[in-house]
């Protein structure tokens, strides 16, 4: 069930903290906000897109960081302060002209449930709340901030089987 719905994947969308970053609010005294990205899953993220398929950032907070880490990843589809996470998928796949079953958002609290609901893959992590993972169709061993998004990115490339070719180059 899993590899088939992964099969289909075209388009995935991310939340950003919790499941990019371990989900902390750091402050300077300043009141300046800082993330805390993961590499590999920056990595994840460049061999995802690389593969054919297209990446969002769908977040309920506005952050000059995610615009940067967003900039180095070269994701293009970055939806910031958003209050309706599912308008924000909707308005994606009418612009991609995918339908939802091509869809995958990982997300990891009750305000990602209802696009999660529409898509065709819905990931979480670890950490979420029992009623996110319940609606899951997978769950990352990982945790958010900590490679999960990595994890889900290798598991639809290996469901594409395209994990390989994006892996071969480090091999020669």
């Amino acid at each position: 069930m899993l590899v088939s719905r992964a099969k289909l994947i075209r388009l995935v969308a991310f939340d950003v903290d919790g499941v990019m970053t371990d989900g902390g609010l750091y402050y300077s005294d300043s009141g300046e906000e800082f993330k805390r990205f993961n590499s590999l899953d920056g990595h994840g993220l460049k061999m995802l897109r690389a593969s054919g398929i297209e990446v969002a950032l769908i977040t309920g907070r506005t952050s000059r960081c995610v615009e940067a880490r967003a900039r180095n990843l070269g994701i293009t589809h970055v939806y910031q302060g958003v209050e309706d996470k599912l308008a924000a998928m909707v308005d994606l796949l009418n612009k991609l002209k995918l339908p939802r079953d091509a869809a995958a958002y990982m997300g990891d609290d009750v305000v990602d449930l209802m696009v999660m609901r529409h898509v065709g893959l819905a990931i979480s992590v670890p950490e979420s709340p029992s009623l996110v993972r319940e609606h899951s169709n997978y769950v990352t061993q990982r945790s958010g901030g900590h490679g999960a998004v990595r994890e889900a990115c290798e598991m639809i490339m290996s469901a594409q089987g395209t994990l390989d070719a994006q892996l071969a180059p480090y091999l020669q």
